[in-house]
This record gives structure tokens, sequence and C-alpha cells, in this order.
């Protein structure tokens, strides 16, 4: 199948968010977006962004049932190992169920791997979740391993309320 991958720019925000969206009813979590376009705009592309994003993308004769030609995107930033330096984290990689089982996951993923070298990163972390076997099986092939079931590490978040205590020193 033919497909692009680029840098995402602005003008794909709109595009980001509807996907953001699509992704979060795959996994049954509607719910809990929270952010908007707008978010993504400010966030995503301004002096010093929070993430970076890169968009899939094909031709106007292959667009999707909707009309989309923006078909998958990948949102990631650097981070830090204190064991190994620097990493990049792919917090995102989607890709629409209509254009899946065309490469174009193993494509985005695949970009960001080399953004995240290029930038002297010694690995790519990401998550996910523990029902999605398909997805869980397309990591393994690509060489990753599960870093919960091999070093027992748990993924751990503190929001909300309890966040708001935490900043403030309350035990």
């Amino acid at each position: 199948m033919e497909f692009t991958i680029r840098a995402a720019t602005l003008e794909d925000c709109k595009d980001i968010s509807r996907m953001i969206l699509e992704l979060a009813e795959y996994e049954k979590v509607s719910d809990q977006v929270k952010i908007a376009q707008r978010d993504l705009e400010q966030d995503g592309f301004s002096k010093n962004p929070f993430f970076h994003g890169i968009i899939a993308e094909v031709p106007e004769h292959l667009k999707s049932k909707e009309g989309h030609t923006k078909v998958g995107y990948s949102l990631y930033f650097y981070t830090y190992s204190s064991w190994k330096g620097r990493a990049v984290y792919m917090e995102d990689l989607y890709v629409m169920p209509e254009f899946r089982g065309k490469c174009i996951g193993k494509a985005l993923m695949s970009k960001v791997s080399q953004l995240g070298l290029a930038a002297g990163c010694s690995q790519l972390n990401f998550t996910v979740l523990d029902w999605n076997k398909s997805s869980l099986d397309f990591y393994l092939k690509q060489g990753c391993w599960d870093v919960t079931s091999d070093l027992g590490y748990h993924c751990m978040r503190c929001e909300g309320d309890a966040l708001e205590h935490l900043a403030q020193g309350d035990l």
C-alpha cells in the first residue's frame, strides 16, 4: 500500500485529535480523554514542545471510508534513563482499523526508532494493554521485550487530588 510517514504539523492536530479518540474507543477508555485539539496545538507546537508527532498519510485515491487521508500517527517524547542515558518514549502508536496489516504501524514505529537513535537514544519505551494480544505479538515480533514480565517493573501514576496532595507534601 502506498503511504508516507512525515513529521506532524500544527495543521495535523485536528486529525491527531480524531485518532486519539478512536484509539481511546478501541482501548475502551473514551471517558479518559481530557485533551482537545487546542491542547495538542499548544503542547506539541510551541517553542518548547512537550511531545513530537509523526503522521501516516495515504494518497487521496486511497482515503478512508470517511474521507481521511491521515490514517495513523505516533506521539513520542524524549526521556532519560539513569542507567542507560537518553531514551525515547512512544506515547501512542495508532493506525485506523481499515489500514492495519499494511505495514503502516511498523513504519511509524520504525520512524520513532530512527528519530530516537538520531538523538542518541539507546532505548524505546512504551506501554501496551495486557489484553491487546495482537499488539503484544506485533511488538515482540519487532524485537521488543516485556519489562513487567521480565524485570517486574510496574508503570505507576499519580494524578488529580493525589498529585495535588503529593505536591503539597501531604501524607
